[in-house]
């Protein structure tokens, strides 16, 4: 606890602990005259006569040097003011509500994003997260239904963790409804107080499956002036797909299609903007680029303040003194 306490402390002039050096000469004298004293002759005729009373005098006798040496110390470090700092900051100003929108549909664990377009999706993320300080976000995800994983947070140690639970076949059903995650991630954003909402929307297939078509959903995010940055994910080509079967996860080759028109569309009729992500590089380049676009108006006001504690140690230094004041004048008391 001791140890706790003492690294939390600094010392606001360092300088003075330069007196220490002078400690070692002061032994060092110390322990040269103590010798000289025991070359000292004993007179055996009085010997006798204290001979139990020098026995326990001599086990002390160091111990008032030893309690001035360290009221020394201690003063030194009352001198060197110790005390302890707090940080604090204060965000004021407007954040964005942002919801984080993922397919984990089967075509996202294609490997041509490695390890694999979902994995690679979710590593992105997280930087984009933790450079948003100050906003709320919220996770939805979309197969052939959508769910909201995470509900609009400042916690962002939540959402990085809901970020990192993300995995293929979580919603079981096969599909991209890229429709009803729209609608859900909108829906999550509506209620929002805040003036700037944003939907970034990430899937890699064309719509098919989910009960609310993309044209409704983009209406909605109209309605409610959310803005949808969308984000396609590889190209049209022919990959092998991970899906569920009776026997466990199979492997199947299938040729991906991929609709540009409509991501498009969703973004320009939002306000929004589209990207084609072909490799790792580029989508992190594409949330950098959203990151510089929606900016927050949030100003971080730090604060330290320090507290001092150099009490303790001048109440220790002035205890040790006392002792060694009473135990040289008091015990170790001489008379003529």
């Amino acid at each position: 606890m001791l140890i706790d306490w003492l690294q939390n402390i600094e010392f606001a002039y360092k300088w003075v602990f330069a007196f220490l050096i002078l400690l070692p000469i002061v032994i060092w004298e110390y322990v040269r005259s103590n010798h000289k004293q025991q070359a000292a002759m004993i007179i055996t005729t009085t010997h006798f006569l204290h001979g139990k009373v020098r026995s326990w005098r001599a086990t002390l006798r160091h111990v008032p040097f030893i309690l001035r040496c360290l009221s020394v110390v201690l003063f030194i470090f009352a001198l060197a003011r110790p005390q302890t700092r707090y940080s604090e900051s204060e965000a004021t100003g407007e954040g964005i509500d942002i919801i984080l929108c993922f397919d984990i549909s089967g075509s996202m664990t294609a490997d041509d994003l490695p390890p694999n377009r979902l994995e690679s999706a979710k590593r992105v993320a997280r930087d984009f997260v933790k450079g948003r300080r100050g906003d709320q976000i919220g996770i939805t995800i979309f197969s052939n239904q959508s769910f909201t994983l995470c509900p609009l947070t400042i916690d962002h140690n939540t959402v990085l963790s809901q970020i990192a639970s993300i995995q293929p076949g979580y919603l079981k059903d096969e599909g991209t409804a890229i429709g009803s995650g729209l609608a859900t991630s909108v829906d999550r954003l509506r209620a929002g107080k805040s003036k700037s909402k944003v939907v970034v929307l990430l899937t890699d297939g064309v719509d098919f499956g989910g009960t609310i078509p993309p044209n409704i959903a983009k209406e909605m995010a109209r309605l409610y002036k959310v803005k949808v940055y969308t984000i396609g994910v590889g190209a049209e080509k022919e990959v092998n797909e991970v899906i569920s079967s009776p026997l466990g996860p199979v492997s199947q080759h299938k040729r991906l299609e991929y609709n540009e028109s409509l991501l498009k569309e969703l973004a320009q009729a939002t306000g929004g903007q589209y990207f084609h992500a072909l490799d790792t590089s580029s989508l992190q380049k594409i949330y950098s680029s959203i990151n510089l676009m929606e900016k927050s108006r949030i100003q971080v006001t730090s604060y330290e303040k320090h507290s001092d504690k150099y009490r303790p140690f001048l109440l220790a230094a002035l205890i040790a003194l006392v002792l060694e004041v009473f135990i040289r004048y008091a015990v170790f008391k001489r008379f003529p």
